[in-house]
């Protein structure tokens, strides 16, 4: 991807180099675990993951707060991602202008390591990349890319981060025009199974709506940016992750969609650019 030189967001905090030290209490890597495989992309759900994530937390002794200078390679990373953050910027902004949206509220993105504060709670690395409808923001330890590549087996490469942040992107987008809530306010109503698949068919459309950023944002994209998406988008789905921890696949648990539909749904919004063909819940529960 095309990225240095250019226009980086405000809208980035960069909390990297805050950590912490002493002991970590006993359980919290049992639940972290838990996280990783049930909540990665955790997205619009930040309310949904923040019991799970504040029991990670909870498990854990109090800390004494250490800081340190960035490497000069995590500062790099830093701008790379205030300019892919510029970028959902400027195609969103349009969007929702071209399709009379309303105005478009740009969220917040959070780098941290290891541990951060919320509004939907407090979260370690452990539970991967997410977005907080609470306070609009998007939290990325920046750590979680080297495990996408080391144990959940995608290519890796700066487009496989572009993706999942416009990902994290996609859930803001639900936010903003109702979706979100409209989901929690039928999952309330059904029962677990039911409850999995409007989770599944909100994912989904964040990956669509990842897509359709792709598609806006051609003019930065190089060879093999694409494949680097999809790549990532196969190495997450449910099933290669419940296949890949316990040799098995259950898909009434499925919480973020197989490999297939994941890559499937980011490839239709790629290709069309037309965020009115991102009707996942029709599609997966009609």
């Amino acid at each position: 991807m095309k990225w240095k030189g250019r226009r980086q967001s405000g809208n980035l905090e960069d909390q990297r180099g805050m950590g912490t030290k002493g002991k970590v209490a006993a359980g919290g890597g049992v639940i972290a675990v838990v996280v990783i495989l049930l909540q990665l992309f955790g997205g619009e759900t930040g309310q949904q993951i923040a019991p799970i994530i504040e029991q990670v937390a909870n498990s854990q002794t109090t800390q004494q707060v250490e800081q340190r200078d960035l490497t000069s390679e995590e500062l790099e990373m830093g701008d790379f991602m205030a300019t892919v953050l510029a970028d959902t910027e400027d195609v969103w902004n349009q969007i929702f202008r071209d399709y009379n949206l309303g105005d478009y509220k740009e969220p917040k993105m959070v780098l941290f390591t290891d541990a951060v504060s919320t509004a939907c709670g407090s979260a370690t690395s452990a539970s991967g990349p997410f977005y907080c409808p609470g306070d609009q923001k998007l939290y990325m330890d920046l750590a979680f890319f080297d495990e996408l590549k080391t144990r959940f087996g995608a290519k890796g490469g700066d487009f496989a981060i572009a993706y999942v942040t416009a990902h994290e992107v996609g859930h803001h987008i639900q936010t903003l025009l109702g979706t979100s809530n409209k989901v929690r306010q039928l999952q309330s109503q059904t029962n677990q199974v039911g409850a999995n698949k409007l989770s599944v068919a909100q994912e989904l459309q964040a990956d669509f709506y990842a897509g359709v950023w792709a598609h806006h944002n051609k003019k930065y994209l190089q060879a093999g940016d694409i494949e680097e998406a999809i790549s990532a988008a196969n190495a997450v789905g449910d099933d290669a992750i419940q296949k890949r921890s316990r040799g098995s696949v259950n898909s009434d648990s499925f919480t973020h969609g197989t490999s297939q539909q994941r890559m499937e749904w980011f490839m239709k919004g790629y290709n069309t650019g037309d965020i009115r063909n991102g009707d996942t819940f029709s599609a997966l529960l009609d």
